[in-house]
């Protein structure tokens, strides 16, 4: 192997989302303000800014307002305002409106792709001096002798599957730095690591999460109604179930819809993407998408823990902000706004720390201080008990929900708490089977053709990205006991139990190359035996307008 090389900066960012773009601009504008000059880096592993990026996105201008009060004149992508909220009971065959409840109100928001707004935040960013670097996918966590976060290291490119270089081998970069902000997003792999080394879930609740499925169509321009925006709950779910969809119709004839199922769903036979799928066939669903076209698919995971999940956000040489730690607003289905402030709040912690008398030392404690300080901490905390009552399914969530927000407005004296995920699932045998109607090609549809148009590949002679503890685990346990759940929460049909003609042992098979990045695997193994972790840069998906 050769030597790596090294660039050194202030600031190493790693991933250039919302969270993690508005950290580094934030950054810049102090520079400027104060006559102080920081160099900053953003890392991000999908081949451009915005190829991993999928939101609904419905988004709400606060934090980006704060952060670019002129954004509109130079030109940012939000220009479809939003209008109609409506909010749906589904039964099989019917839909009931209901009031929408206060926290869903979309009046002052708009509807974008969150990718093309990334791609805007990007080129402010470097018009500031932010040095950004797409299709390098940071791999490793560097460390001092003290144990302290120097920086991250790029992954090593043309390491073949057996695990040594290839002809095209080419060492990874270690990108040094003063401090070290993570903004991977959900279930960051680099996270993940970070929360074992230094102990950053101690004392607060289990992450708990969902998994977004998306599609993008074009559909009649008839059929268009330009900002109008559709949430659903209900069918295709039952009553025990966190889940429900979204429906947002935005600029030239284009419609987002999606479907978000909670993680701690119990039946082990359950299929998100196949949930979605069949959604879409609802009496009073389908009508604009008849005579569309999709033209995007894609799937990923999202924090739902809210305020009791936080984990502690500061370790020496380094921070946390945006999905990465868990600030996603779940009643509201919006997180763009307080991943923003979270950066930005951040970026203002890390200045101060690194130009003043401070810069020494290798925490900066003065972030957690001033996020509580701030309207994030306040919302977050208004919102907390709504997410976990729906343990009492869907009827019991519902009538919480609206006592503490009517009641209570969000300061009832006591926090519910939160459960794992992947401790939730029941035995196979203990459960309902669910019969999926076959796809129709025309408004549901497989896995293997929605991956083809989420535009995913990854280099095929690469080492695996997604790892087994125990290989013996998923044929063990999870056939065994939960009938092969993987081989269903994947949106991507990556898991795959394959049996010989001979009558040999059946065996799971990994296609890793339909990976959409989305860590639902990750997260709902019930053993937790599969880590993912970043495979080659610029690999995965490639999202447009999404």
């Amino acid at each position: 192997m050769s030597e790596r090389e090294f660039m050194e900066y202030d600031v190493v960012i790693v991933g250039a989302g919302p969270s993690g773009l508005a950290c580094a601009i934030r950054l810049k504008q102090l520079c400027a303000e104060r006559g102080q000059d920081l160099s900053v880096c953003v890392l991000e592993k999908g081949s451009e800014v915005g190829a991993h990026i999928l939101s609904g996105a419905v988004i709400e201008p606060r934090a980006l307002t704060e952060l670019i009060p002129d954004w509109q004149a130079q030109g940012a992508p939000l220009d479809t305002p939003a209008g109609e909220d409506r909010f749906l009971f589904l039964t099989e065959k019917k839909s009931f409106r209901l009031p929408t409840p206060p926290q869903m109100s979309n009046h002052g928001n708009f509807i974008a792709s969150l990718g093309n707004v990334c791609r805007w935040l990007a080129t402010q960013a470097e018009a500031l001096g932010v040095e950004v670097y797409p299709g390098f996918a940071a791999a490793e966590v560097l460390y001092g002798d003290d144990g302290r976060v120097t920086g991250v290291a790029t992954g090593d490119l043309g390491i073949g599957r057996d695990g040594q270089p290839t002809d095209r081998h080419q060492a990874g970069m270690e990108l040094r730095a003063r401090q070290t902000i993570f903004a991977e997003g959900c279930r960051g792999s680099l996270t993940r690591t970070l929360f074992e080394r230094f102990h950053l879930r101690d004392g607060v609740d289990p992450q708990t999460y969902g998994i977004g499925i998306k599609e993008l169509w074009e559909i009649d321009p008839a059929k268009h109604r330009r900002g109008q925006i559709t949430h659903t709950i209900g069918w295709p779910m039952d009553r025990e179930t966190y889940g429900g969809s979204w429906t947002y119709h935005f600029g030239d004839n284009l419609v987002s819809v999606g479907f978000v199922i909670g993680l701690d769903y119990r039946n082990p036979w359950l299929s998100p993407f196949d949930e979605m799928q069949r959604f879409k066939t609802h009496p009073d669903v389908r009508g604009p998408f008849e005579g569309g076209r999709r033209i995007a698919y894609g799937a990923r995971a999202l924090s739902e823990g809210g305020f009791q999940s936080i984990p502690k956000l500061t370790f020496p040489g380094g921070l946390l902000i945006g999905d990465t730690a868990g600030f996603l607003n779940v009643p509201k289905i919006k997180g763009t706004h307080t991943a923003m402030k979270s950066g930005m709040v951040a970026a203002q912690a890390c200045f101060e720390h690194l130009a003043g008398a401070d810069a020494d030392r290798p925490e900066v404690t003065g972030y957690p201080e001033q996020l509580r300080r701030s309207w994030l901490w306040d919302e977050l905390h208004a919102v907390r008990n709504i997410r976990p009552s729906f343990r009492w399914g869907l009827w019991g969530g519902m009538a919480y929900s609206a006592i503490d927000t009517v009641l209570f407005r969000g300061k009832a004296p006591w926090t519910m708490r939160h459960h794992a995920d992947h401790e939730q699932l029941r035995p196979a045998a203990e459960s309902p089977r669910i019969d999926y109607p076959k796809p129709d090609g025309v408004l549901s549809f497989d896995k293997l053709s929605s991956v083809f148009i989420s535009n995913t590949n990854h280099e095929e002679d690469q080492r695996a990205h997604l790892t087994l503890a125990d290989p013996a685990i998923p044929i063990r346990v999870n056939l065994a006991q939960y009938a092969s759940p993987e081989s269903r929460y994947c949106p991507a049909g990556v898991y795959e139990i394959v049996r010989e003609a001979d009558g040999t042992a059946p065996r799971l098979q990994i296609n890793a190359q339909n990976c959409v990045h989305c860590k639902t695997c990750d997260i709902k193994d019930p053993q937790q035996n599969i880590r993912w972790v970043v495979p080659e840069g610029g690999g995965g998906p490639n999202y447009p307008g999404m």
